[in-house]
């Protein structure tokens, strides 16, 4: 625990020395500054809290399930949601289901007594890959129920290496482990843990409800009106744009609605330079822009994408190109065949979906063309495709039931 707690402090020292420099670092300072006063006064005595905590928004969106099945079944409780990264505080600290939002102070021991003695939680739910020792070994000694929701262990993590035995130790002040698969729990057990519950991902059950709860955009509506060729780009990076870019220069009749990871006025405007004036910022359209003037819709705009694959035929799904992709199943959930750079075997869903038919890595222009050629010229390829997406996603369902009927059975 020592080289830990060194290592914590060298980190938190980092951040502070890289905030002048970086927007990042400097916006992760600025909401941890008087932490402790936001905190105190949140909560009564008698208040009964559940405390989850979330590194950022990916993490967020696979513990959202659990946090409002929480808030509908047991309205008693008052609910404190944590991140780490600003990026996931920054969009969801006005979340509705949660009564505060908040930065998690960093794992020390004094900041973690202070934070747990003004939160006083009696349930707490990490999310994925979250393990703080201290804060981990205080609950532990404070007898608090802690449970980690959709977890996922790998043979190289650091748990099953010879120099991991103080992060194997935390393992065990789980109340419960929700993993997401078979191998996980198996893994586990080889190491003497067995607090282990296989509860599946709870990501399925968001997306699942996606559909039901998306909301009408009319820009995009009116976009898409008029033909079957849409392709959604969804959190794109510049290498997945060259390539959609080629794909839209060798396909004249699609269109592309592109949703970039990150909103960067630069990156957007070389997209948009490609096609002249057939291309249009979501910013710039209102009610009576004609829509059906343009081959191409760049969403500059937060938390639109899950409802904007209501609207395409295909999918594309960036971050292949670097370090992983990002959220197939946001599109698989519409039914949406879907294509993704070759960087995705850290993620199941995506080796799933491909063994499934309904989705396939590309490398390049060539692959890429050929993926949408084989399904805009075979309707029985696409729609056996689109029934597999959508079969995949009722099948893996249900990992939010079993993960509330354990933490609050009687």
């Amino acid at each position: 625990m020592l080289l830990y707690n060194i290592g914590i402090r060298f980190y938190g020292l980092a951040i502070r020395l890289a905030a002048p420099f970086n927007e990042k670092a400097r916006e992760w300072v600025k909401g941890r500054k008087g932490w402790r006063k936001k905190l105190s006064g949140l909560f009564t005595g008698s208040d009964k809290v559940v405390w989850m905590h979330c590194a950022s928004l990916g993490e967020f969106e696979q513990g959202r399930p659990v946090l409002e099945r929480i808030r509908a079944d047991h309205p008693e409780y008052k609910i404190l949601l944590t991140f780490f990264s600003p990026s996931g505080y920054r969009i969801r600290k006005d979340y509705e289901h949660a009564d505060a939002v908040a930065y998690l102070p960093l794992d020390t021991p004094g900041n973690v007594r202070r934070f747990l003695d003004a939160v006083r939680p009696e349930i707490a739910v990490f999310v994925k890959y979250e393990f703080w020792l201290n804060y981990l070994r205080e609950l532990g000694r404070r007898c608090v129920p802690t449970h980690i929701v959709s977890a996922i262990f790998r043979q190289d993590s650091v748990f099953f290496r010879p120099y991991g035995g103080v992060f194997r130790k935390a393992l065990g002040t789980f109340s419960t482990i929700f993993v997401q698969n078979r191998e996980s729990e198996a893994l586990l057990g080889k190491i003497g843990i067995d607090n282990v519950v296989v509860s599946g991902d709870t990501r399925f059950d968001r997306v699942a409800a996606i559909p039901e709860n998306a909301v009408d955009i009319p820009v995009v509506a009116r976009f898409a009106d008029g033909t079957e060729e849409v392709l959604v780009a969804g959190s794109t990076w510049p290498q997945d744009e060259e390539i959609i870019t080629s794909l839209l220069l060798e396909r004249p009749h699609l269109k592309v609605i592109m949703a970039p990871h990150e909103i960067v006025p630069e990156r957007i405007d070389r997209f948009i330079s490609a096609f002249a004036d057939e291309a249009v910022r979501y910013s710039d359209c209102d009610g009576g822009t004609v829509m059906s003037r343009y081959r191409v819709l760049v969403i500059d705009a937060i938390g639109l994408l899950s409802s904007v694959y209501r609207y395409g035929k295909y999918a594309y799904i960036g971050g292949g190109f670097g370090v992983g992709i990002h959220n197939t199943l946001e599109a698989a959930t519409y039914g949406l065949p879907v294509a993704f750079g070759p960087n995705y075997s850290k993620f199941r869903e995506a080796k799933e979906l491909i063994a499934l038919g309904a989705a396939a890595s590309v490398s390049n222009i060539g692959e890429l063309t050929g993926w949408y050629d084989n399904l805009a010229g075979n309707p029985r390829i696409y729609a056996d495709a689109k029934a597999k997406a959508l079969s995949y996603i009722a099948a893996n369902k249900g990992a939010t039931d079993k993960i509330i009927s354990v933490i609050f059975r009687k």
